[in-house]
């Protein structure tokens, strides 16, 4: 008796009508949000250097003071309840971009006394990986980055330009730039989660 493999399969493209509904989850802003209002976009760009037109960014982040709205974090009671904090956007649309409207978050404290960057969570989904990937987006206009200890760990200046949006005045509210390379040329940093 000859025993075969099966052969691995992925995740196809079905995972994004089940996790996107309609409309309104990249939008993490009310009219009471607190805090510099930003737009966030770019590409998800495979090995090739293709835009991948279904993929899904999903973001969490602090709000304008630095603070989660999340159990784990001690300061959580004083949280802006009128901002999100997480969101979804496909890349599906005619520019085969995400985009979010949310704030541009504070630095959060760590225990010890350090603080980190102003910085947004991001996981990245997309047909093809059976795992999603984990990055974060720090800001090109933030002085904190240079004392932030997970970007300082990243120790090649070019891999850590790949956790740096770049900010772009196109629209009325600061706009920032961040493609994820999945891999190849310029591949973005990914973290184990």
């Amino acid at each position: 008796m000859e025993l075969k493999q099966t052969p691995s399969q992925t995740v196809g493209p079905f995972f994004r009508f089940g996790l996107l509904a309609q409309g309104g989850e990249n939008v993490m802003v009310s009219e009471e949000t607190k805090g510099q209002r930003i737009i966030l976009h770019g590409q998800v760009i495979d090995g090739e250097g293709n835009a991948i037109d279904d993929a899904m960014i999903e973001l969490w982040q602090a709000d304008a003071q630095g603070i989660f709205n999340h159990p784990d974090d001690p300061r959580c009671h004083l949280v802006d309840k009128s901002f999100r904090g997480f969101g979804r956007s496909g890349t599906s649309n005619k520019e085969l971009e995400y985009s979010f409207k949310t704030i541009k978050p504070g630095p959060v404290p760590l225990e010890g006394g350090q603080v980190q960057a102003p910085h947004i969570n991001m996981r990245v989904f997309a047909r093809g990986m059976l795992i999603h990937l984990i990055t974060r987006v720090y800001f090109s206009d933030e002085s904190a980055n240079d004392g932030d200890p997970l970007l300082s760990s990243v120790e090649d200046p070019e891999r850590r330009k790949t956790l740096i949006a770049v900010r772009e005045d196109i629209q009325d509210a600061p706009t920032y730039r961040m493609d994820i390379h999945l891999q190849g040329d310029g591949e973005t940093v990914f973290f184990n989660p």
